[in-house]
């Protein structure tokens, strides 16, 4: 058997132990990063890129539509088509260009790609069975990065009609009715897209609003908008599995019906990956389903490390990739640690929303700045939503920023940033924003926040 020897061994090519690979190459440490699938992980290959590329396709139709008729801005175009064949051959290349990115950002780095399935033996070894037999890796330094799966229900198990996020990403024609189990992110990103490209969506929400994480003042324009857009809403309601036909059968508030569908999506969250690989052989300590990590993402075994989705919520690719940076500097002896103030959390629903720091409560002051007083905002022909900012009233420092609006997952950056620099009103207010841009929003609503606003 063929064995090999690193310095650091990364089980999962995802956003966490692609960058983590990278950035263990970068400080010179021997790192082999394995993987049994394509480099990228859930975010690249079927989640975040994907999605994406087919929202934007969705948009860009949906707005062809309307440009049928008379419309404000004077445009006039023919009937709207779409051959889904060739968008899902154009996102395809999207994907494929940034696999191969991933595979020469690691090659550059020096770190080796090992295509295999990974068998963890113990602490510090593991059989990765490959295309050319297997193989036997020692490592000093374990780093598990193996991501998460759609979680499923027993009374709607994938198959047939029903399909994951992964399926709906991928399908070849347009479904005449389609199905939506799970109000959160994931449903409303590919529900929004498929009602635009002609399907009849149906969302079943068992909470009473959707993204029920968020307050209600955020997600109400993203209601609104599904109303608009013909989606029909079913909160307070439980899917109960399928019909004899394979329709969707719901209770609400003891009410039971059926709703007619060609698929059935199910979208109520992920779970993490941690069987069929030998994980349980460690005896780690878990927090419930996930692997506990410590502030440098060190599990209970020494010179073992887990990072993204593995560890729990929020399971973000942006949060994985922060870990995997952490990750390969304390093992080259740097002194970084996990002390972030914020993790941004973006919905790219129509409008989009994004989420950073706290969110208002008693103990904090909030002001709001729509983006209807907003020129840019007004320019794009869509300005619903708002801006607004969560302060300490005594010391204006800002505890959390958030908006909801077309374009607004744009303004994250800046969110974390001055959440992340401790940024107080008067540090933002203060700085020149240019105009005009969204971003002019944020200036705007640090200036209403200390009782002198300018544009409303």
């Amino acid at each position: 058997m063929k064995t090999e020897h690193c310095e650091v061994l990364i089980i999962g090519a995802g956003p966490g132990g692609y960058v983590c690979g990278i950035r263990a190459g970068q400080l010179g440490l021997d790192t082999i990063v394995l993987e049994q699938a394509r480099p990228g992980g859930t975010c690249l290959n079927v989640g975040c890129i994907p999605s994406k590329a087919l929202i934007h396709a969705a948009d860009a139709f949906h707005r062809l539509t309307h440009f049928a008729g008379d419309t404000p801005l004077g445009i006039a175009a023919g009937p709207a088509m779409i051959d889904l064949g060739k968008t899902q051959a154009w996102k395809d290349r999207i994907v494929g260009r940034l696999n191969q990115g991933v595979v020469s950002l690691l090659k550059k780095a020096k770190t080796r790609l090992v295509e295999g399935r990974a068998q963890i033996l113990d602490g510090k070894t593991v059989l990765a069975e490959t295309a050319d037999g297997p193989v036997r890796i020692a490592c000093e330094n374990l780093v598990l990065a193996t991501g998460s799966r759609p979680a499923d229900l027993p009374n709607l198990p994938f198959g047939g009609k029903v399909i994951t996020s992964t399926e709906a990403l991928s399908l070849s024609e347009i479904p005449k009715g389609f199905a939506i189990v799970g109000g959160g992110y994931i449903g409303l990103e590919i529900g929004t897209a498929m009602a635009k490209l002609g399907s009849n969506v149906t969302i079943v929400e068992a909470a009473d609003r959707v993204l029920p994480q968020y307050d209600a003042a955020l997600t109400k324009p993203v209601e609104a908008r599904l109303t608009e857009l013909n989606i029909a809403l079913h909160t307070d309601a439980k899917a109960k599995g399928q019909s004899e036909a394979g329709d969707l059968r719901v209770d609400a508030s003891g009410a039971e019906f059926e709703i007619p569908c060609d698929k059935i999506l199910v979208t109520i969250g992920r779970a993490p990956n941690t069987h069929g690989f030998g994980l349980e052989g460690l005896g780690l300590t878990m927090a419930g389903p996930h692997v506990e990590v410590d502030d440098v993402c060190a599990t209970s075994m020494r010179r073992v490390f887990a990072i993204g989705d593995l560890t729990g919520d929020p399971m973000l690719a942006h949060r994985a990739m922060a870990q995997g940076v952490i990750v390969a500097e304390h093992i080259a002896g740097l002194p970084s640690v996990w002390d972030k103030r914020a993790m941004p959390a973006v919905c790219f629903t129509d409008p989009e929303i994004v989420v950073v720091g706290d969110l208002p409560s008693s103990a904090t002051a909030a002001s709001v700045f729509p983006f209807a007083a907003n020129g840019r905002a007004m320019t794009m022909a869509r300005a619903d939503g708002f801006v607004r900012v969560v302060y300490d009233p005594e010391t204006e420092l800002v505890l959390g920023l958030q908006a909801v609006g077309a374009g607004a997952s744009e303004l994250a950056g800046e969110f974390a940033l001055a959440i992340e620099m401790c940024a107080t009103l008067t540090d933002i207010a203060s700085t020149v924003h240019a105009h005009p841009t969204l971003g002019e929003t944020v200036q705007e609503v640090s200036h209403m926040a200390l009782g002198h606003a300018l544009h409303i």
